[in-house]
Formats: structure tokens, sequence, C-alpha cells
């Protein structure tokens, strides 16, 4: 009989070191066993909005995704069947028309700012965890990130930051830190909470490393 894969949910405020976290788990275990699935893939399709008014959104709320996809496509995974996620262009602040095939898995690690707002998605995962990381670290953080992968100017992500992603954050993303089973203060250089994880998923896959 086919094992159910692990879920691991990631989450935490934008730059505050969801992915470091994630790629630090994905780094102890063999490739072909573990993935990892971006919420970011799932933002809604802006196609139909001409490119002032995508600007305009509000990318840290939930309506912004389209979770519901998201979940259909995991309990496919979950029940043995490929998927196609969609690819998301930051560039042009909508989906491209690409999509990348994802094959089922041991492990999925499910990483975004408001994977567990949703309670049918908490659901589905077996551990959830919170990166736990000041205000003032984020901002360089998204800052350096958007400017250098994201073509933003300075100007437009200190807006949207105070405008949108701080007020977003305590409102829909720190409250969702009482659903996470652990709290990582300072994001992957806590080294002693990434040993915990790693040794929790190897000994559910029955592993040792």
């Amino acid at each position: 009989m086919r094992k159910k894969p692990i879920i691991i949910g990631v989450t935490g405020g934008s730059g505050g070191g969801k992915t470091s976290v994630s790629r630090a788990i994905l780094a102890n275990f063999p490739d072909e066993k573990i993935a990892m699935i971006e919420h970011d893939s799932y933002y809604k399709d802006q196609a139909h909005l001409t490119f002032e008014e995508r600007v305009k959104t509000n990318y840290d709320h939930p309506l912004a995704f389209d979770t519901d996809l998201m979940i259909d496509q995991l309990n496919e995974l979950i029940e043995g069947r490929p998927v196609d996620i969609p690819v998301y262009d930051y560039t042009q602040h909508t989906r491209s028309s690409k999509t990348y095939r994802q094959e089922p898995q041991d492990v999925f690690i499910v990483e975004g700012i408001l994977v567990l707002e949703d309670k049918r998605l908490r659901d589905l995962m077996d551990i959830k965890l919170f990166v736990d990381t000041d205000d003032d670290i984020r901002i360089i953080r998204r800052i350096k990130r958007d400017m250098e992968e994201r073509g933003r100017s300075l100007d437009s992500i200190i807006d949207q930051y105070t405008s949108v992603v701080k007020p977003m954050y305590h409102q829909f993303i720190e409250p969702t830190k009482r659903y996470a089973d652990i709290v990582i203060p300072e994001g992957v250089s806590n080294t002693v909470a990434i040993d915990l994880i790693n040794t929790k998923v190897a000994s559910i896959l029955g592993e040792s490393y």
C-alpha cells in the first residue's frame, strides 16, 4: 500500500526566511524524494486587468490566492497523481502561460505567507512551521530581493510595504502563528530548530542520515 506523503507547511512574514528554511530542509534529503510547492505560484490570474490595476492588487490578502486550486492539486499529489502547477510572473503581476509538472514525492514543503490561514490547507499538513523574524530584518531583505529579482523600484517597495505588507502581516499572517507546531525565531540561522525538524522528517520517513 502506498504511503501518504509528508506535508510540511512553512510560513511567516515576507522576507522572513521561509524559503531559506525550506531549502535547508530540502538539502537534507535526496532530491527525488522531496519537493517544495510555493503558494505564490497560485496567485490568481489577472490577465483581464490592466497593468496599472494589477500593480494596485493587495498581494498579501488571502483573496489574492487561488488556494482552492492549490488544495485540489495537493490532494492529487497525495493520491499519487502528477499535476501541472502554474508559474507566476512577478514582473507582469499575473500568471504566465507556463506551468511545470510536479510528480508525486515522499515529502512536500508547502511554503508561503498564508499557508496556515486556510483550515482546509492546514488539515493536509503533518508539520506546521512559523518562521518568526523581526520587522526591520524583513523589510531590508524584501528591498534587496524585489530590486534584484523582481525589477521593482525602491519607492514602490517602501510604499507597498507600509501601506499593504506590514498591515496585512499583522492582520492575517502573524495570527496564524498559533497554528504552528514549531515557531522558528530568526529563521535558517536557528540551526537547532532546523536540526530538530530534519530529524523529525527523517524519523517519519524511516531514514537515517
